[in-house]
This record gives C-alpha cells, sequence and structure tokens, in this order.
C-alpha cells in the first residue's frame, strides 16, 4: 500500500496514551502516509501545524485540555480548513453529533480495521467526509423533528448526512457518503 513519496498524504498525529499514539503513526506509515506531526495534545498540533502543515489531521477525540472537537473548533476559527478525522473508542452518538457540528470531516471508532482507517483518510483528504456510526436510537433520540437539526447548526449537507446515519444506512464496518459529488445517496454496496 506505499505510495510514491510526491503523492503520499501527510498527517498530523493527536493522542493523549503515548502507546496509541506511536502505534497509530507506525501503522500509518507501513499504509504508506507520511506523518510530519505527533502530539499528545491538541494545544501542541495547533502550535505546531503553521510551521508543517499537513493534508489531514487524525485525532482522538477525547483528551485532555482542547481534545479533538476543541482542536477542531479552534482549527475553523482560525481559518484552517484541514480535513479532521476524529478517533474514539467510545459508541457514543452525542459524540459523533458533537464532531459533526465542530466539523469533523471524518468519524472512526478506534476498532475499525486498518484498511478502513486508510480509506477513510484517502478519502476525507480528497474532500469526501466519512463517518462511522454508533448506536443509532441515541441519534434519533437526539433528533426527534428537524428542528432540533437546525439547532444543532448543521449544514443542510451535515442535516443529510445525519439523517441517513440515523435511518440505519450502513454496511459491515461504516457509513460512508460522498459529500463532493452530485450523489445524494450511499454509495453502491451498502446494505440496508
Amino acid at each position: 500500500m506505499n505510495r510514491p513519496e510526491a503523492t503520499r498524504i501527510r498527517l498530523a498525529l493527536a493522542d493523549d496514551q503515548a502507546l496509541v499514539l506511536k502505534g497509530l503513526s507506525a501503522l500509518l506509515v507501513d499504509l504508506g502516509f507520511e506523518i510530519a506531526l505527533e502530539s499528545p495534545d491538541a494545544e501542541r498540533l495547533l502550535a505546531a501545524l503553521p510551521q508543517r502543515p499537513v493534508d489531514v489531521i487524525v485525532s482522538d477525540i477525547r483528551m485532555p485540555g482542547l481534545g479533538g472537537i476543541g482542536l477542531i473548533r479552534a482549527l475553523r476559527e482560525s481559518g484552517d480548513a484541514t480535513p479532521v478525522i476524529l478517533l474514539t473508542t467510545f459508541d457514543d452518538s452525542a459524540l459523533m453529533l458533537a464532531a459533526i457540528e465542530a466539523g469533523a470531516q471524518g468519524f472512526l471508532l478506534k476498532d475499525a480495521a486498518p484498511e478502513d482507517l486508510h480509506d477513510a483518510i484517502d478519502r476525507v483528504a480528497r474532500g469526501e467526509t466519512l463517518l462511522q456510526p454508533v448506536s443509532l436510537g441515541p441519534v434519533r433520540a437526539l433528533l426527534p423533528a428537524e428542528r432540533a437539526v437546525g439547532q444543532a447548526h448543521l449544514t443542510e449537507r451535515e442535516a443529510s448526512i445525519l439523517k441517513l446515519v440515523a435511518g440505519g444506512y450502513s454496511n459491515k464496518a461504516s457509513f460512508e457518503f460522498r459529500v463532493g459529488g452530485s450523489q445524494n445517496r450511499p454509495e453502491s454496496g451498502t446494505v440496508i
């Protein structure tokens, strides 16, 4: 899966657990990505990004300090649109909604297969959004009516994605939805 040096996607990684950070870094290098930055927290990553710009940021969602969601908010407030994939060990629909609202382009559970993470990074680098759903019942409960979507300040596209997630669209590993193209439905191969 290694790619030529000139086409390698440059990544920044943030995770407060040193073993996870080093393991993730080694895995992603083996998958053909270039690791430009590794950080144990969002604050140090934000400080280093101006000197070492990257194509995609992969961050733990829950870390001391800003955490992954705070990282995204700080990036967007500064005008930085670098795509961010948030990783979590928690099957928590509230976290997914907070990630979407903050502007995450990807949301994956940490038990995703390496191939799924590879695909997510490639797709997010191309401008797509990828969400791995958590339990869908709580998502429905958090969005009882159309009005609730508007209160979350979601874009029309994000609301469409969220409705598909709440509607149960998924395959074995993840729910994928292209936001860059003209498609308004899950890709072929999706099990309904």
